[in-house]
C-alpha cells in the first residue's frame, strides 16, 4: 500500500513540475503511518529532488546536453588587414574550389587546388597543411582557416617551402584597382593598404557609389531605349 501511495506521489509531483497540473496544498501534519514508510518517502523525496535540480540546471544552460550558441563569423572585422576587395577575391577562391558546396576545403579540393595552382603536393604534404591551420580538428579548412593561410604568410610565419606557403604565394590577390602605387604582390599592396585611415569605410562607400552609379546608368538605358521605340512608332 505504502508503495502505491509513493508512486503516485511522485507521479503528481513531476506532472506538477512539467507544467501538467496545477499544485496542490498537502497537509504536512497528518498522522504519521509508519516508520518505514517515512523512510522509503525520504528517500524518495531526495531522489526526485535530485532529478529536478538536474533539470534545472539543463534548462539554465549547465547541463552537458546543451548545445552552445553558434558564433558569427565576419571576416571584415577579424581580419581588418586585409581590404573589402581582398576578402572578397579570397572568398571567390574559396568557393570556386569548394566542389561539394558545404563551406569547407577537404583533402581532395585541396589537392585539387594544388594542382590548378601549379604545384601538386603529396597526401602527407596536404594533411599537413591542413594541420597548420586546422583550429578545430576536423582535418577540413573553414573560410575562417583558409584566411589564417594568408595571415600567417603575411606575417612571416611560414616557411617558404611549406605547402600554405606556396599557395599564397601562387594565389596572389590583383591589387591594380586598389589604388596602391608600385604595389605589384597582394602583401606589398596589404602593408601600404593597412596604413590608410578610414580605409574600411572609404570602401564601403566606394561600392555604395559604384551601385548607385550601376543603377543610374541602367536608368538611362532604358529611357534611352523607350525614346528610340517612340522614334519607330
Amino acid at each position: 500500500m505504502a508503495t502505491d501511495e509513493l508512486s503516485s506521489k511522485l507521479s503528481r509531483r513531476l506532472q506538477i513540475e512539467e507544467g501538467g497540473e496545477e499544485p496542490v496544498a498537502v497537509d504536512l501534519h497528518r498522522p504519521d503511518d509508519g516508520a518505514d514508510e517515512k523512510l522509503s518517502t525520504a528517500n524518495a523525496d531526495s531522489e526526485l529532488g535530485a532529478k529536478l535540480l538536474r533539470r534545472g540546471e539543463l534548462n539554465e544552460g549547465h547541463g552537458e546536453h546543451v548545445q552552445p550558441s553558434a558564433k558569427v563569423f565576419n571576416p571584415y572585422t577579424e581580419f581588418k588587414e586585409f581590404s573589402r576587395k581582398q576578402i572578397k577575391d579570397m572568398e571567390k577562391m574559396f568557393k570556386t574550389f569548394d566542389a561539394g558546396k558545404d563551406n569547407y576545403i577537404d583533402l581532395m579540393e585541396l589537392k585539387l587546388m594544388m594542382e590548378k595552382l601549379g604545384a601538386p603536393q603529396t597526401h602527407i604534404g596536404l594533411k599537413n597543411m591542413i594541420k597548420e591551420v586546422d583550429e578545430d580538428l576536423d582535418n577540413k579548412l573553414s573560410f575562417r582557416e583558409f584566411l589564417l593561410i594568408f595571415r600567417k604568410a603575411a606575417a612571416g610565419e611560414l616557411s617558404e617551402d611549406s605547402g600554405l606557403s606556396v599557395l599564397a604565394r601562387l594565389s596572389e590577390i590583383d591589387v591594380s584597382t586598389e589604388g596602391v602605387k608600385g604595389a605589384k604582390t597582394f602583401f606589398e599592396a596589404k602593408v601600404q593598404a593597412i596604413s590608410e585611415s578610414n580605409r574600411f569605410e572609404a570602401e564601403i562607400r566606394q561600392e555604395q557609389e559604384a551601385k548607385k552609379k550601376q543603377a543610374e546608368d541602367q536608368k538611362q538605358r532604358r529611357a534611352a531605349f523607350k525614346e528610340l521605340q517612340s522614334a519607330f512608332k
